[in-house]
């Protein structure tokens, strides 16, 4: 780390310690704004859940793309919320899972629930989209955004969206702010990596990196699935869900593209928080060994909107999406994306 990064991460460091927050049994939250009641556009649900599927075209490759949200007799005006798959999963074994004997594991509905229009997709290279036998790194994922967006937008007649990405989906979706900062409205970013410093999981991709160049897809097993959930803290899951999460994706394939976890070892960062214009949500499972706290507060000290967030929420490993604790996840996803928009004279 250069001298002018090290002073702004002590200073930043320096700042928390003296604000005296505590990291316990709770959330740490760290931000710029207060919550108030949410947005009068958010409202319960009413009537059924609509879903709704497309594929769109990306030259030869077609992208699954899909929507759920609650509607009644008339159709309310709500907020779109994208969101954004990683690196193993795709977004319906991660974003949409339906697990045996349990019904609240879909984030797609649990935020439908809250009042919002939600959409996801699978990437190229995953789930029900084309899978290409290529590398399919981030930047890939990110043209597949670009790709989708226009279908979101005019379907929704929204003008913006915001997103939520997880693991290299919170990559993905950090670097499509940046390139497209009128779209999306604000950013959630969940178990991300901004350099990968000391970081246990990356620095053993690093090690690997020869081999993802080389391969690129990686095989998944159910051992696969299990290792997402254990790897960093095991008993901050249910053995079921990475069960269920293999009966979903081994259907589809037995390999996913390599290219997140060679970008992940090879190009970081590729996210500049100068350069992310919308209020900004981070969130720190408490075990997660793709990024250090110290990397995640020097990004959250440079981001360009004073309109952030800073979570650390404990009892929650790498897919806390997934956790025992997901709960707390959600609470923190619908009160940061409902706060009330600064007002002006």
């Amino acid at each position: 780390m250069s001298n002018e990064k090290q002073a702004t991460a002590k200073t930043f460091t320096g700042w928390l310690q003296r604000r005296q927050f505590l990291q316990a049994s709770s959330a740490t939250a760290v931000g710029a704004v207060a919550y108030g009641a949410p947005q009068a556009a958010i409202a319960a649900p009413a009537g059924k859940l609509a879903v709704e599927e497309f594929f769109v075209n990306k030259g030869d490759v077609k992208l699954c793309v899909w929507r759920k949200r609650f509607v009644g007799d008339s159709v309310e005006s709500k907020p779109v919320l994208f969101l954004v798959h990683g690196s193993t999963p795709s977004a319906g074994a991660s974003m949409d899972l339906k697990v045996p004997g349990r019904n609240d594991y879909s984030l797609m509905e649990k935020m439908a629930e809250y009042g919002f229009d939600v959409w996801t997709m699978d990437f190229e290279g995953y789930g029900r989209s084309t899978r290409s036998a290529k590398h399919c790194g981030i930047l890939t994922g990110v043209e597949d955004l670009k790709a989708v967006m226009p279908l979101v937008l005019k379907t929704s007649g929204k003008s913006s969206v915001m997103m939520f990405g997880e693991s290299s989906g919170a990559i993905r979706a950090g670097v499509y702010a940046m390139d497209e900062p009128a779209v999306v409205e604000r950013l959630i970013l969940s178990a991300f990596t901004y350099t990968g410093k000391d970081a246990p999981e990356i620095d053993r991709r690093r090690r690997d990196a020869e081999k993802y160049r080389a391969n690129p897809l990686r095989p998944i097993s159910l051992a696969t699935f299990q290792g997402i959930f254990n790897r960093d803290m095991p008993g901050t899951s249910e053995p079921v869900v990475a069960q269920a999460m293999a009966d979903y994706e081994l259907k589809l394939g037995n390999a996913v593209p390599s290219g997140t976890y060679l970008d992940m070892a090879t190009k970081m960062p590729m996210v500049d928080p100068k350069k992310v214009m919308c209020p900004v949500c981070i969130i720190r499972p408490e075990h997660d060994g793709n990024a250090t706290e110290a990397e995640l507060l020097e990004f959250y000290g440079q981001l360009a909107n004073k309109d952030k967030q800073f979570f650390i929420l404990s009892g929650l490993s790498h897919a806390a999406t997934l956790g025992i604790n997901r709960h707390r996840v959600w609470h923190v996803m619908r009160e940061f994306l409902t706060y009330p928009p600064q007002r002006t004279a």
